[in-house]
């Protein structure tokens, strides 16, 4: 065996530096915290979240609710190892009946809420405001490679309570997650509110697996008196699941506190490694050519329908864009 040498330590040892103060919006910042087998990402959003959300003038609660739908697909499709799109959608009976927020790896971002406005009401939370239904969660590999897509039940909870119960169910990757959205207010051209957001994700990545073990789900059909399965947790999960659940909306949409400061307050005494954040961008992937190509998929009838005061009108519901097309460039037959 051969001895390691003091310059063959220093080699293999992390750098180590204070967390930088500088806050860094619309960028999701992957870390690790080695001692407690943790791995994480942290969301922060400001200008792309505000560009998404005020091109619909959405009410304070619908924007707030698509907000935090954009913040989880980030934390999710950010983990994407290829150009792929991840594609978020809830379908429901409440008055917020669709979302969907598309996740072009590596860094572009759309999003749109539908939503009946003579069904809001003061004081709902998410989980009012999507009722019941379900969460897709999509993975689209492009070309001819096939779709993955994991289904979740909605029943009245939050989006933080989905992603825990995908989690749980089709990963079974101990898992915890945090979504923050809010408006900031800024003085000067007679103020504005603007649009802020953040989040968390944190995972339990045991070397050993059988670490990373969980309890069976129940099974819907078991006898009265079956003992539940239960399997005692890590304690290193536990304390991360509590050093998690110390963290505060403030804290993950605060303008003036940087993502690294958030990390080393939350994992200082353990030890925080942060990587390369991952820059994003609001943008569309609407244009004339793929409207055009878009209509042109129609049945000639119903090319036809769509004419009013002779030109067709396309809306994109993503990004507002509208696009006109006299009716020989909509394929309508004369």
């Amino acid at each position: 065996m051969v001895p390691e040498s003091p310059d063959m330590k220093i080699m293999t040892e992390a750098p180590v530096r204070a967390p930088s103060s500088v806050p860094v919006d619309d960028a999701v910042l992957p870390f690790e915290v080695a001692a407690l087998d943790l791995r994480g990402r942290l969301t922060r959003l400001g200008p792309a979240l505000d560009d998404i959300l005020t091109k619909h003038d959405y009410p304070v609660p619908v924007g707030k609710l698509l907000g935090e739908a954009i913040v989880l697909a980030t934390l999710l499709g950010s983990a994407l190892k290829f150009e792929g799109r991840f594609i978020l959608q809830t379908q429901t009976d409440g008055p917020v009946s669709f979302l969907i927020v598309d996740f072009q790896s590596p860094d572009r971002l759309r999003a749109y809420a539908r939503y009946d406005a003579r069904r809001l009401k003061e004081g709902q939370d998410s989980g009012s405001l999507l009722g019941k239904g379900h969460l897709a969660m999509t993975i689209d590999q492009g070309g001819d490679m096939s779709r993955y897509q994991g289904l979740v039940a909605l029943d009245g909870g939050s989006l933080e309570d989905a992603a825990h119960e995908y989690f749980l169910r089709s990963e079974q990757i101990p898992t915890r997650v945090r979504l923050a959205v809010g408006e900031e207010w800024r003085g000067g051209d007679g103020g504005k509110h603007r649009w802020r957001a953040g989040g968390m994700l944190l995972q339990f990545l045991p070397k050993a697996p059988e670490r990373a073990r969980q309890a069976d789900l129940h099974p819907g059909d078991a006898p009265d008196g079956t003992a539940t399965h239960t399997v005692a947790e890590d304690d290193a999960w536990v304390e991360g699941q509590s050093l998690i659940g110390t963290v505060e909306d403030v804290e993950l949409i605060d303008p003036d506190l940087s993502g690294e400061r958030v990390l080393y307050r939350l994992f200082h005494e353990r030890g925080v490694r942060v990587f390369t954040p991952l820059t994003l961008r609001a943008q569309c992937s609407c244009s004339r050519e793929a409207v055009s190509a878009m209509l042109k998929s129609f049945a000639p009838k119903d090319r036809a329908e769509m004419v009013k005061d002779n030109k067709v009108v396309v809306t994109c519901e993503f990004c507002s864009s509208v696009y006109q097309f006299t009716p020989h460039e909509a394929g309508v037959e004369e």
